[in-house]
């Protein structure tokens, strides 16, 4: 009995005819699983990619503005974040913030201001110190600013293979280009607020490193922190970080 069990499992074994019908049944859910799972993944990465791209290019924008910044104009910028992410309103956050290195001489540590922040979203605006987020900045000259980006966006895959619904978060920041800061309108609290840089890419950077002479310099001395370091003598360049 045993022996024709095996005899027959053995044949059976051999055998090459079979049922396309029945093999496409058996295979084609792994096939579809696989596909789906893959193409989740692949769309996912896609995002994530896509949003980095939206974050870097809102960052070189902002830093290439001379004039103040005003609620308008970050409303247009999210309204662009949107299109090109092809998102949402109620699944997209943008916050803008411009940072100043604000370290002592006598301190070595990093301090980090924010001097405004706009958010829209959820997503409150940033205030006060930083030093929290000091993870996620560059090393700075004393008062030299950036301008910080970052971006939230709810991706919910179309196939659950693998993915739940997640949050794809990104951030950069970007030193100004053309001017020593990037300004905004509505900051009363800030002595810049309502300085206008023009429209020259030559313009001096009298707040930044504290080591110029140029004429912006000489005509905004009196709210300038470089008032007593013209020389560039207290200058703490990042190396001393």
């Amino acid at each position: 009995m045993t022996s024709i069990l095996k005899r027959r499992f053995a044949a059976f074994a051999t055998r090459e005819n079979g049922d396309v019908n029945i093999e496409a049944i058996l295979a084609l859910p792994i096939l579809w699983f696989i596909f789906c799972g893959v193409w989740v993944w692949h769309d996912a990465s896609r995002s994530s990619a896509l949003e980095q791209r939206v974050n870097y290019s809102v960052g070189d924008m902002i830093s290439r503005e001379t004039r103040p910044l005003n609620p308008e104009y970050v409303d247009h910028t999210y309204e662009l974040v949107l299109a090109m992410l092809e998102s949402r309103p109620e699944d997209t956050d943008l916050r803008i913030s411009v940072v100043k290195q604000t370290k002592n001489i006598e301190n070595e540590a990093p301090s980090y201001e924010v001097l405004w922040s706009e958010s829209r979203g959820i997503r409150p605006e940033l205030d006060g110190y930083i030093n929290d987020m000091s993870e996620k900045l560059p090393l700075m000259a004393r008062n030299d600013q950036i301008v910080l980006v970052e971006t939230w966006t709810d991706y919910e895959p179309v196939f659950e293979a693998g993915l739940s619904t997640f949050e794809i978060s990104s951030y950069s920041f970007t030193r100004p280009r053309f001017a020593p800061q990037v300004l905004f309108e509505e900051n009363p609290e800030s002595g810049y607020a309502g300085y206008d840089y023009g429209d020259s890419t030559m313009q001096g950077t009298a707040d930044t490193l504290c080591n110029t002479n140029s004429g912006d310099f000489r005509d905004v001395g009196g709210w300038s922190n470089c008032a007593d370091n013209t020389d560039g003598s207290q200058n703490i360049e990042p190396s001393g970080v």
